[in-house]
């Protein structure tokens, strides 16, 4: 169990971590958990401090560029147990978020079926769920880091396995976010005509997050 929960921890030490502009180190997994984190809360940030649409999402998409290789690096990691599976993959799940959010709202932008306050609105809608999500992972560690003993080991694996299952769930949420969206869009390009377009922006669902 003291190996568990120092696995645990080493991949949640998240909250306190500096920018995701830190030295990569591949096989420590805390500096990789460390750098989706702030890069999704930093997503979130800029996303509420800036007004206007476009100038809104080239700053999230410049942090998600930033933190992306600690995404890509954590995702090679296997050497986890089994146990603390379920704690790399929430982190990994909450920057996939990042990933739709930045991926196709990209396309979005260049998608003329949306109105700028359409588009507005989408982008509000993208941090959201993943302020959601990322408050999960806050919830997560401090039930990881905690130094009292209020929670046993089977209470602090049921919270473990009840955020793992809420971040899984907001991630599917996101997907389906995604894919209405992108349905609005194909209906309204059907009505004028031009669904090639949109399928050639967004890919068919089988290639894309929709």
């Amino acid at each position: 169990m003291k190996k568990l929960l120092f696995l645990l921890q080493a991949a949640y030490i998240l909250a306190a971590a500096p920018s995701v502009k830190a030295q990569l180190v591949v096989s420590d997994p805390t500096n990789l958990a460390s750098g989706i984190v702030n890069s999704a809360n930093e997503i979130v940030q800029t996303s509420n401090t800036v007004s206007n649409v476009v100038k809104n999402f080239n700053e999230v998409k410049k942090v998600y560029e930033q933190g992306k290789e600690y995404y890509d690096r954590l995702k090679a990691v296997s050497s986890l147990v089994k146990d603390a599976r379920k704690v790399h993959q929430a982190v990994l799940l909450v920057g996939d978020v990042s990933e739709m959010y930045v991926t196709n709202f990209d396309k979005m932008m260049n998608d003329p079926n949306f109105t700028p306050q359409e588009l507005a609105a989408i982008g509000n809608g993208y941090a959201a769920l993943l302020n959601e999500s990322t408050e999960l992972l806050k919830e997560l560690k401090q039930i990881v880091t905690a130094t009292n003993l209020s929670l046993n080991d089977k209470e602090r694996m049921d919270v473990i396995d009840r955020v793992w299952k809420e971040v899984k769930q907001y991630h599917s949420l996101v997907r389906y976010y995604t894919s209405k969206n992108i349905s609005v869009s194909y209906l309204r390009a059907k009505k004028k005509n031009d669904a090639k377009r949109v399928l050639e922006l967004y890919g068919t669902s089988n290639q894309k997050y929709w």
